[in-house]
C-alpha cells in the first residue's frame, strides 16, 4: 500500500461462525492487483475460531485491521467497521463469499473515471459447485437527473415481477464513505431481514452520480446452510419484513411519486411473503387464505421446479398442509437433496401423464422464462406451468388481511402484544 495519509478504499468483512469459509476471503482480498486499501474484519461475537483467524492475519499485513465486539448483527458490525475506516470509499464483502483479483481495481477506476457516488457490478453466484453469472440489465453512467427518473423509479421493481431494476446486495458495489455515513448510521439494527436492501436503497436515494456495470467481480457463495428450510412463525417474519418495507418507504417518499413507491415497495413485500411462506398463505388455524398459483386445486398431482429456497418452502409448506401431491422435485442443476421426503430429480425424469401443474419456483420473470423456454423443449406441456398472481388489487387485500397498514408497517395486535 502507498504512503499516503488516506486510504483510497476500505474493505469491510462482517464476520460471524464462518471459519471454514473465512481464509479463503481473506486471502482473496489480500492478492489484490490494486494496493491502496485496507480491511476491516469485524468479529460481531463470533463463537467458533474466527477471532484467531482475524487476529493471525492481521499479525501477518499491516493493512488488516481488526475490530472485535459483541454479536449484535450484520449492521452493528458493518457500522462498526465503518467507524474505524479510513477510505475514501467503502467496499463490503462477506466473510464466506471471495473477489475475483481485479475486484478492487476495477471498482475504483468505475468509480474515478465517471466521478461516481456509487458502483454496480455483476457477480457470480456460486451453489454446490456450480456457478452462475449474474449481470446488471439496467447498465451505463447516469447523472444526478437520470438516477431520479430511470434508475430509482425502476430500482426495486422493475416492471418484471418481482425483479429489481438495482441488485440489494452491497457486496457487488463502491459506496463513497462521506454518503455512506449519512445513510448506514439511520438504518435501524432491529431491521435483521434485508439489510442489503436498506442500504442500498436509502443510499440511491442520496446518489447523484452512479455507474452501473456489466463485470462481474465478487463470488457469491449460496451455502446450503444458508436457505431457511422453514418458518416457525410466519407472523414474526412478518413483522420483519414491516420494518424493512418501511423503512425504505419513509427514505424514499421523497425522491418517488406515491403510486410508483407503492407499487415497488408492494410487489418487493409480496415477493418476500410468497417465498418465505411457501406460496401459500395460511392463518393461526391451517385455513388456506391465499393461493398464487389459481390453477392449481386441492389435491392435483404437482410437480415443483427448483432445488433454492423457494422450491423448499414450497414443498415445506406442502408437507404440512397437504394442500397438493408433489410427484416429482426437478432442477436442471440437481443434486442430493431432501426436503419432506422429496429428492431432486434431473428434468429428464417425467412424463406429461404424470402430473397435472408444474410450479416453477422463482419469483424472477427472468430465471421464470428461461426455466419454462427449456423445459418446454424437453417436451413438458407449457399449458400445465401455472403462473403467480400479480394482480395489484388482490396482493393490496392480502397485505391487509395479514396485518400491514398502508406505510407497510405490520401492525398485527396480537403479535405486537407478545413482543
Amino acid at each position: 500500500m502507498n504512503s499516503l495519509s488516506t486510504t483510497k478504499i476500505s474493505v469491510i468483512v462482517p464476520i460471524y461462525g464462518i471459519e471454514s469459509y473465512l481464509p479463503k476471503c481473506i486471502d482473496s482480498l489480500l492478492q489484490q492487483s490494486y494496493l491502496d486499501f485496507e480491511v476491516i474484519l469485524v468479529n460481531d461475537g463470533s463463537p467458533d475460531n474466527c477471532p484467531k483467524i482475524c487476529d493471525d492475519y492481521a499479525k501477518l499485513d499491516s493493512r488488516i485491521k481488526v475490530v472485535h465486539k459483541k454479536n449484535g448483527g450484520l449492521l452493528s458490525a458493518r457500522k462498526a467497521g465503518l467507524k474505524v475506516a479510513t477510505g475514501t470509499y467503502i467496499a463490503f464483502v462477506d466473510g464466506d463469499d471471495w473477489v475475483d483479483e481485479y475486484y478492487l481495481d476495477i471498482l475504483y477506476k468505475l468509480a474515478v473515471a465517471n466521478n461516481s457516488d456509487l458502483v454496480v457490478t455483476g457477480h457470480f453466484r456460486e451453489f454446490n459447485g456450480k456457478t452462475e453469472t449474474i449481470k446488471p440489465k439496467m447498465t451505463g453512467k447516469f447523472h444526478a437527473h437520470e438516477v431520479k427518473s430511470t434508475l430509482l423509479p425502476y430500482a426495486i421493481y422493475n416492471g418484471h415481477f418481482c425483479e429489481h431494476g438495482i441488485s440489494t446486495y452491497v457486496w457487488n458495489k463502491l459506496f463513497k464513505k462521506s454518503l455512506l455515513e449519512k445513510i448506514l448510521y439511520d438504518v435501524p439494527n432491529d431491521i435483521i431481514m434485508g439489510e442489503d436492501a436498506a442500504i442500498t436503497y436509502a443510499y440511491l436515494s442520496v446518489a447523484k452520480h452512479v455507474t452501473v456495470s456489466r463485470i462481474p467481480l465478487y463470488y457469491y457463495r449460496q451455502r446450503h446452510d444458508s436457505i431457511v428450510k422453514s418458518i416457525e412463525n410466519p407472523k414474526m417474519e412478518y413483522y420483519r419484513l414491516g420494518l424493512l418495507m418501511h423503512y425504505l418507504n419513509s427514505k424514499l417518499r421523497t425522491v418517488l411519486d406515491k403510486e410508483n413507491l407503492n407499487k415497488q415497495i408492494t410487489y418487493y413485500l409480496y415477493s418476500q411473503i410468497l417465498v418465505r411462506s411457501g406460496g401459500m398463505i395460511y392463518d393461526d388455524n391451517g385455513a388456506l387464505i391465499f393461493n398464487p398459483f389459481s390453477a392449481i386445486e386441492p389435491n392435483s398431482r404437482v410437480v415443483v421446479y427448483s432445488s433454492g429456497s423457494f422450491g423448499q418452502h414450497i414443498l415445506n409448506t406442502n408437507a404440512k398442509h397437504k394442500y397438493f401431491t408433489v410427484t416429482e422435485w426437478l432442477d436442471f442443476d440437481y443434486h442430493e437433496l431432501n426436503v419432506g421426503g422429496n429428492q431432486v430429480k434431473p428434468c429428464s425424469s417425467i412424463q406429461n401423464s404424470d402430473y397435472d401443474h408444474l410450479i416453477i419456483a422463482t419469483i424472477n420473470p427472468t430465471n421464470y422464462s428461461w426455466i419454462k423456454e427449456e423445459l418446454g423443449l424437453m417436451g413438458i406441456d407449457s399449458k400445465k406451468v401455472v403462473s403467480i398472481n400479480t394482480n395489484m388489487e388482490e396482493i393490496s387485500n392480502l397485505l391487509i388481511r395479514l396485518g400491514f397498514d398502508t406505510d407497510f408497517k405490520y401492525i398485527n395486535p396480537s403479535f405486537l402484544n407478545n413482543l
